[in-house]
């Protein structure tokens, strides 16, 4: 794997000790760590923007030779709704722009596509809702500001969307990075064990916040507690003449499969359940699949290669899982980040589905039960339950106020996942108070907005002709 670029910045390598500490270091060392690495990128060059040529639409066309093609269509669809639709399918992108600029040299466990639109709630193993980040497709090692540089970009770009003011835009930017370093800062106070044992409960969150965003936040509450595999399957089978229950086709997001392929999805269930807990081997035996189909989900991910399957019981009750395939992490991929080589002999033996699983127990505070994974031939998986209590919150549905309440919620969550990195004191102490990375960070987001903006128009004119 080839290392990334270095303008100014001091870039491990894979094969660097220092990319993930062995030897436990103190609370000072780990922030005089930090302190040291601002001689090495000084912290206002992390407002730097990529400079040079860029082929964002190139980078998208290469994307796709790899998916369904039947499906790019609906891709392009859906990423041309909007400038955050287009912004929440180009994570590769946004790697690629990132390689090319300075950075702090240090990493964390990184979610790798950690915008507005995931992060929201889902049932913990307790059948208790909880709010954290729920996508880790792109999860990998790589600097800790890129996720945030992410969230906050986004922010932006969905303050535009929504025809907020720009001072209510930059204070929500402006906030939320705020939060992250303060929540980064107390969460480096706890001890390890603390730490992973952090969550944000969404009955918590609604006491916590202010009454203007109660009402908005309770409803998608009450969506996602609805949002259940008993519900989804009554809205998305039938029962045929002869007593089957089927999925009903939705023509191209959902269809069935031929006949080779159903058997081969089937056939993994078995392969995935090997890489699950014991108990949820066993809870796996109650259950018979009766129907499998192939399902576009998200903007992004349209195109790569996802099935639904339904599973029931003697009396009837459904469970359903979700097969998604796993590619390299775009943060490896076109971020060029290297890895840590553990992380490498990891999926070298496990797959990129590994990957995923791995990241999302390390980076959620609370993880579904049946998380699990396999290789299909060249094509690496990942299995989860679908619609398990899955809901989130649209910021066009909030009003300034909670618009930048939840600004500053996703970056609480985000900070709690990289706080669980041994490398996170080091970060705190490359931060310091707060301000000069919270003016560089803010000033690098405006500008890739409009980046962004401005890759989304091209991306709209090459559709038109």
């Amino acid at each position: 794997m080839s290392t990334p670029p270095a303008p100014g910045a001091d870039q491990p390598t894979a094969t660097d000790p220092t990319a993930i500490p062995h030897a436990a270091q103190t609370t000072i060392d780990a922030r005089d760590r930090g302190r040291a690495r601002r001689s090495r990128t000084p912290r206002q060059r992390l407002a730097d923007l990529p400079t040079g040529e860029r082929d964002p639409l190139g980078i998208l066309q290469a994307q796709n030779a790899t998916r369904v093609p039947e499906l790019l269509p609906l891709r392009t669809e859906r990423m041309s709704a909007s400038a955050f639709a287009f912004f929440r399918g180009t994570a590769a992108v946004m790697a690629a722009d990132l390689a090319a600029t300075a950075h702090s040299g240090i990493p964390v466990a990184s979610c790798g596509d950690a915008h507005l639109s995931n992060f929201g709630f889902y049932a913990s193993p307790q059948r208790t809702l909880v709010f954290d980040l729920n996508d880790f497709d792109e999860s990998a090692w790589s600097p800790w500001e890129w996720d945030l540089k992410r969230l906050v970009a986004s922010v932006i770009i969905a303050g535009k969307e929504t025809g907020r003011s720009a001072a209510v835009i930059t204070d929500a930017a402006r906030s939320s990075v705020g939060q992250y370093a303060t929540a980064l800062r107390q969460s480096r106070d706890l001890t390890p064990i603390e730490r992973y044992s952090q969550h944000f409960d969404a009955e918590g969150t609604l006491h916590s916040v202010v009454a203007s965003a109660r009402k908005t936040l309770r409803k998608a509450i009450a969506d996602a507690e609805r949002r259940t595999s008993a519900r989804a399957t009554r809205k998305l089978t039938e029962t045929t003449p002869d007593g089957r229950t089927r999925f009903v086709e939705v023509p191209p997001a959902m269809t069935h499969l031929d006949t080779d392929l159903e058997r081969g999805v089937i056939g993994a269930i078995d392969a995935y359940a090997q890489t699950t807990p014991s108990d949820i081997r066993l809870l796996l035996t109650n259950y018979t699949i009766v129907d499998t189909v192939r399902r576009a989900v998200g903007v992004g991910s349209v195109g790569t290669r996802c099935y639904v399957t339904l599973l029931v019981d003697g009396d009837g009750d459904a469970l359903l899982l979700q097969t998604k395939e796993a590619g390299e992490s775009v943060l490896a991929q076109y971020g060029n980040y290297p890895q840590p080589p553990e992380v490498d002999a990891y999926i070298a033996e496990n797959g990129q589905g590994g990957r995923v699983v791995a990241m999302q127990r390390i980076l959620q505070g609370a993880s579904d039960p049946f998380l699990g994974h396999f290789r299909g031939g060249e094509t690496d998986y990942y299995v989860r339950q679908f619609r398990d209590m899955k809901g989130g919150i649209d910021a066009e549905t909030l009003d300034d106020t909670s618009f930048r309440l939840y600004a500053q919620a996703c970056a609480a969550v985000l900070a709690r996942a990289h706080a669980q990195s041994p490398t996170a004191g080091e970060v705190v102490g490359y931060i310091g108070n707060g301000r000069i990375v919270t003016d560089a960070i803010v000033a690098w987001a405006q500008g890739y907005a409009e980046v962004s903006r401005r890759d989304y128009e091209a991306f709209l004119a090459a559709q038109a002709g």
